[in-house]
């Protein structure tokens, strides 16, 4: 099982008093010597933590892989053009949303977003798509012509143990299943912490997950190596 992080809030951190720190980049290099298998970012419109510097200084340094996340838009295609990181991760995106709300509507936009995916393919960049537990719209992530997906675990995340956690859980599994037989590569990710990881990490068909904002809080207190080291144990 391997484990990304995602460096945002380091960001928002810095963009929180307007300052210099602390550097997302360097967080990045302290995940990496702590195990991390990669490192994963988000690019917004609004650019309200990550900015285009951080992205040059990432695809300068990152040794593992470098995973960005960003909507389908135009602007966005030229920036991963010019940076060619290793992963794009498609997801959709609301100006007012605090985080990322739900996965991509794949079904709604095949038409656009069949092409946006080639040309980036084209460029050598392999594209991912972030996208909830059910099979149409994953379906539709093999129809557009992707071999990775994110399956979003926020609604599993957010429900306290009990029978309707076991139903979210149970509605990764059955699309965890339902990817990998279609011969996509199976990653998970969004509300994921400490506590809650075990379970999902237990699913066999998937290979890696996508954490940040609980690794985050953890470093604030233990330390960014620490943190990524406690969750490798989980995980694993």
């Amino acid at each position: 099982m391997k484990l990304a992080i995602n460096v945002d809030h380091i960001a928002t951190i810095r963009e929180a008093r307007k300052s210099n720190e602390p550097e997302p980049v360097l967080a990045a290099l302290l995940a990496e010597q702590a195990g991390a298998d990669g490192i994963v970012c988000h690019i917004r419109g609004d650019r309200r933590h990550i900015k285009v510097r951080d992205l040059l200084l990432f695809r300068q340094v990152v040794k593992t892989k470098l995973n960005v996340e960003m909507a389908a838009t135009e602007d966005m295609k030229k920036i991963a053009l010019d940076i060619k990181p290793d992963i794009v991760s498609l997801v959709p995106e609301r100006e007012e949303e605090l985080t990322t709300e739900g996965g991509l509507d794949v079904i709604s936009n095949e038409q656009h977003l069949a092409p946006h995916i080639q040309e980036l393919k084209n460029a050598g960049i392999r594209v991912s798509i972030f996208v909830d537990p059910d099979l149409k719209q994953i379906e539709a992530c093999h129809k557009v012509g992707v071999d990775l997906i994110e399956i979003n675990t926020g609604k599993y995340a957010d429900l306290k143990p009990g029978k309707e956690r076991d139903e979210a859980l149970d509605e990764i599994k059955k699309a965890a299943d339902f990817g990998y037989k279609l011969g996509l590569e199976i990653h998970a990710g969004h509300g994921l912490d400490y506590r809650n990881v075990r379970p999902v990490a237990a699913i066999p068909e998937i290979t890696e997950f996508s954490i940040g904002f609980s690794i985050v809080a953890r470093a604030a207190i233990v330390g960014i190596e620490e943190a990524v080291k406690e969750m490798i144990v989980l995980i694993e």
